[in-house]
C-alpha cells in the first residue's frame, strides 16, 4: 500500500506540471510526508495540505484546485480556464491519492512502521520526466548508492585487530614467538577496496536527458572511491576528472557543460573511444578496472572504429559495463550501427533511465 501513496503524489505532481504549476521533486517529498500525518482525509483537508506541502504559489491557487479535482475524480486532464469542475462525484477511476493515503494510515497504525520512504518517488522516475530542480532531491539518494559501492567487501581475507576467522598460521607464528604460548589467536576478515573506476559519458544531443543525471551519480561514485577517473565525449573526448575536486554537483556539472565542446551536440563515439585508447588506456585502465560506457549508441562515425576500440578497451580491463538507456522501452533492440559494433565487447548491457537501473548497476562495478 505504501506504493499507492508513492504512486499516487508522484502522478499529483506530474498532472500538475503539465497543468502550468511549477512543482519539484522535493515539494512531493514533502507533500508525502505532510500526507502521512493527517489524522483525517476529507476532501477539503487534503486539498489544503497539499497546496502548502506543494508550496504553490498563490497565483496558481485556482489552476491547482481544478487540476487537483479532475485527479481527484480520475481524469488528471489539463485544467480549463473557466470554472473548475467542483464536488466528489464517484468516479470509475480509482482515487489513487486518498486511497493511498488512507492505506498508508491505516498500515502504520496497525504495525507502527513508517510507511513511505521518500526514495520511492526518486527510484522509478524517468529521469526526461524530472525537472532540473530534482537534481538537488536526488543527491542524498545517489550517495547512499555510492556509499554501499565503497563498503563493498572483496572476498581476499587481510589481517584485523577485530572480528574474523582464525588465521591458524600466524596464530602459531605468534606462539613460537613468545616461546610456543598460544596467547591470543589472529584473525583475518574480508577486505573493503576502493573500486577502480573509469567512465566515459556520452554528453551529444540525444542523451541530453539523461547526461545531467548520469554524471550526478558518477560524481557521487567519485566521492566514495576517488581513485574514478571520469571522461565526456561527444564529437571529441575531453578528461573531466579535474573539474570536479571543486562545488556540489549542481555547481560541478554547470562548469563541467561550459569545459566541454558541443555540450548536446553531435557525436562520434568510435572516434572518441579510439582516442580514449591511444591516449589513456595504458595509464587509466588495468586488470583490476571496470570501465563503464554511458551512451544511447547513436554513433554517427564509422562502426568499426568502435568496435576495435572497444576491443582495445575489453582486452585491457577487467570488466566493461554499457550503460544505454534506451534499454528502457521493451520495443528497442541494438540494431543501431553503433551499438552492433560495440556489444560483443561488452560484458554487461544495462538500461539507465531511473535510479532504480543505477541500483542494479552497483553489483556490476564490484564484479
Amino acid at each position: 500500500m505504501t506504493g499507492d501513496l508513492a504512486l499516487g503524489v508522484a502522478s499529483l505532481g506530474a498532472a500538475l506540471r503539465r497543468g502550468g504549476v511549477a512543482v519539484g521533486l522535493a515539494d512531493e517529498i514533502d507533500a508525502a510526508g505532510a500526507l502521512a500525518l493527517v489524522p483525517r482525509r476529507d476532501r477539503e483537508e487534503l486539498r489544503l495540505v497539499l497546496r502548502a506541502a506543494l508550496k504553490v504559489r498563490r497565483r496558481d491557487w485556482e489552476r491547482f484546485d481544478a487540476i487537483l479535482d479532475e485527479f481527484l475524480r480520475g481524469r488528471a486532464a489539463r485544467p480549463r480556464r473557466d470554472a473548475a469542475p467542483r464536488g466528489a462525484r464517484p468516479g470509475a477511476a480509482r482515487d489513487e491519492v486518498e486511497t493511498g493515503v488512507a492505506a498508508w494510515g491505516a498500515g502504520r497504525a496497525r504495525a507502527g512502521e513508517p510507511g513511505y520512504s521518500p526514495a520511492a518517488l526518486l527510484r522509478t522516475r524517468p529521469f526526461p520526466d524530472c525537472p532540473g530542480e530534482d537534481l538537488a532531491g536526488m543527491e542524498r539518494v545517489l550517495e547512499r548508492l555510492a556509499a554501499r559501492l565503497a563498503a563493498r567487501r572483496s572476498r581476499r581475507l587481510v589481517p584485523t585487530r577485530g572480528r574474523g576467522v582464525p588465521d591458524l598460521r600466524r596464530s602459531l607464528r605468534r606462539a613460537l614467538a613468545s616461546g610456543g604460548e598460544l596467547a591470543s589467536l589472529a584473525r583475518r576478515a574480508r577486505a573493503v577496496e576502493e573500486p577502480r573506476l573509469v567512465f566515459l559519458c556520452d554528453t551529444s544531443g540525444s542523451m541530453d536527458a539523461h547526461a545531467r543525471f548520469l554524471l550526478a551519480l558518477v560524481l557521487a561514485l567519485r566521492r566514495a572511491a576517488p581513485a574514478t577517473e571520469v571522461f565526456a565525449f561527444n564529437t571529441s573526448l575531453v578528461r573531466l576528472t579535474p573539474m570536479l575536486a571543486r562545488g556540489g554537483v549542481a555547481a560541478t556539472l554547470d562548469r563541467i557543460s561550459a569545459a566541454v565542446p558541443d555540450w548536446s551536440g553531435g557525436t562520434r563515439i568510435g572516434d572518441s573511444l579510439a582516442r580514449f585508447v591511444l591516449d589513456h588506456l595504458a595509464e587509466r585502465v588495468d586488470r583490476r578496472t571496470v570501465v563503464v560506457v554511458l551512451s544511447d549508441g547513436l554513433d554517427r562515425g564509422d562502426p568499426a572504429v568502435l568496435a576495435e576500440a572497444m576491443r582495445a578497451i575489453q582486452e585491457r580491463a577487467r570488466r566493461v559495463v554499457w550503460l544505454n538507456p534506451l534499454l528502457a522501452d521493451p520495443r528497442y533492440a541494438p540494431t543501431a550501427r553503433g551499438m552492433a559494433a560495440a556489444l560483443p565487447f561488452v560484458d554487461a548491457f544495462l538500461p539507465a533511465h531511473d535510479l532504480a537501473s543505477l541500483e542494479r548497476l552497483l553489483p556490476q562495478l564490484a564484479a
